[in-house]
């Protein structure tokens, strides 16, 4: 993607219990853009966190259906991302946040 900003691909971190335990091994979890590749994602972990990416899996999160009464909707869809770190790498970020 041309002329996106690497504060733009990294939307949120995802903080539930089981991205918590694995922080613990160096994998931190995050929502990124949909169009969004393993590269660029790498490439903007490592910009914003000053910190050596190792691996980079990619999930696409589909829609579920939902109910409110009568009415019929669904869920939104979206892009994970499950950060390895090198070795001896810790994003400062994330400690403290736990669920």
């Amino acid at each position: 993607m041309k002329n996106v900003i690497a504060h733009d691909i990294i939307v949120r971190p995802v903080i539930t219990e089981k991205s918590s335990r694995q922080m613990e091994d160096g994998k931190y979890t995050f929502e990124v853009l949909p169009k969004a590749n393993k590269v660029e994602v790498k490439k903007a972990v490592e910009e914003i966190f000053k910190v050596k990416v190792q691996k980079v899996h990619t999930i696409k999160v589909r829609s579920k259906p939902k109910r409110l009464g009568m009415h019929l909707g669904r869920s939104r869809s979206w892009k994970k991302a499950i950060i390895t770190l090198a070795p001896g790498e810790r994003i400062e970020f994330f400690e403290g946040a736990s669920v």
